[in-house]
């Protein structure tokens, strides 16, 4: 058996992470606070990835599916609302809610919360686009990874979905 056929079998058999998928908890690191004091805003795309790269692995498109089916994923778009300052020695969680996929896409929508005081700091909607790597284009994903993101889609129907989804970067009207 080989690789792929047994990491295939282990993501068919695998049951679907929780809905909202939850990140590890993170800690703020030193070097990512700026002269404001709190943490820059490059950070919480660091953090963000992070925990897509986590939950990406639950759908089975992390490193070993980029060696072994020479696939990955890109960030097409990515909108990022920053909430509420956090500093150094907060612990951090971030909520990943699985929104939409189809043949070459994932739309996800993430929450970077207080780990202990539950508020939440920042959110971040995103596209990411489905990669042939040795193309370098956007591909459609293998049928065993498009039926576990639908199904993994699928599972969040009665999740109550966050505040702040489609939102669109746009300054009031002055009149």
């Amino acid at each position: 058996m080989t690789s792929v056929t047994a990491a295939k079998g282990i993501l068919k058999g695998a049951s679907l992470p929780p809905a909202p998928f939850l990140s590890s908890v993170m800690q703020i690191e030193p070097q990512w606070i700026d002269y404001n004091g709190h943490l820059n805003m490059a950070y919480y795309n660091v953090m963000f990835d992070r925990a897509i790269d986590e939950m990406w692995l639950q759908i089975g498109i992390g490193p070993a599916y980029m060696k072994e089916r020479h696939c990955s994923t890109f960030t097409a778009e990515c909108h990022v609302r920053y909430l509420r300052e956090v500093h150094l020695g907060d612990p951090v969680q971030v909520s990943v809610y699985l929104l939409g996929a189809d043949e070459k896409r994932l739309h996800t929508f993430e929450e970077l919360r207080h780990a202990s005081e539950g508020w939440t700091s920042a959110t971040s909607e995103n596209l990411t686009l489905h990669i042939d790597m040795q193309a370098r284009k956007v591909a459609p994903f293998p049928p065993d990874i498009r039926a576990r993101a639908q199904a993994i889609v699928d599972s969040y129907a009665g999740v109550p979905r966050p505040e702040g989804i489609g939102r669109n970067v746009a300054m009031p009207s002055q009149k």
